[in-house]
């Protein structure tokens, strides 16, 4: 049985470009669908955040207002509610040990910009599991969290390396546009990732030998099915 690590940002608010404060949290459809898939397929998941602080689902993620339908809405809700005692009592990412997990994986919402973005213990954890060969997953803006791992140069271990995340298009279509703290997409390009983006909204997922990446939440369940294969071959 494949044990996986699910890395979930614990903020709630967002700083963004004009100085304002943004609520946000984990996106439902990606946590609950990728979660779903991997239990489904037998693997066991633990559920960590920074400080092991309970993570909050972002409002948006279950609303019309978010582009979820209601009943789309209502099957996130039903699922994360079984899943409540683990999200409710997640592991202290600085305590987690990655030898005790075959892989990483990364749900987005746009709260990992706040705090998954620079957290050292997360960078730590991708640092070694990716030394290891481990399978390093991340999903929309869950992919601004594999920016905390850093070489001892400074320079970004996942560069040169094939990947996907919300693309700057999905981020002025239907995300924070001009007013996000930054652009993922940006970013990674300049910090020398290769992206390899889909249409906007598309399900798109890439795969770079142990680095999986999927585009949106859209991609979820294909991101979580990469996972899967990845580790099963």
């Amino acid at each position: 049985m494949s044990k996986i690590l699910m890395v979930i940002s614990a903020a709630t608010s967002l700083k963004l470009a004009d100085g304002s404060t943004h609520p946000t949290g984990y996106w439902a459809e990606e946590v609950a669908a990728s979660h779903k898939v991997l239990k489904a397929a037998g693997a066991d998941v633990d559920i960590a955040t920074p400080a092991g602080v309970r993570p909050t689902v972002d409002a948006l993620s279950l609303s019309e207002q978010g582009g979820v339908s209601e009943a789309d809405a209502e099957e996130f809700r039903t699922y994360l509610a079984g899943i409540a005692e683990e999200l409710s009592t997640p592991l202290v990412l600085s305590e987690v040990t990655v030898g005790d997990y075959d892989a990483i994986y990364i749900p987005g919402g746009h709260a990992p910009m706040a705090d998954l973005v620079q957290d050292a213990d997360l960078g730590r954890l991708l640092n070694e599991a990716d030394a290891q060969g481990k399978t390093v997953a991340a999903l929309c803006h869950g992919a601004a969290g594999l920016l905390s791992a850093t070489e001892n140069d400074g320079s970004f271990t996942f560069a040169g390396r094939a990947l996907t995340s919300f693309t700057d298009e999905e981020e002025s279509q239907g995300g924070l546009g001009e007013n996000a703290p930054f652009l993922v997409e940006n970013r990674l390009r300049a910090e020398g990732a290769v992206l390899q983006t889909g249409a906007a909204w598309s399900n798109t997922v890439v795969v770079d030998g142990n680095l999986i990446t999927g585009q949106n939440p859209q991609s979820s369940t294909s991101t979580a099915d990469a996972v899967l294969k990845t580790l099963a071959g």
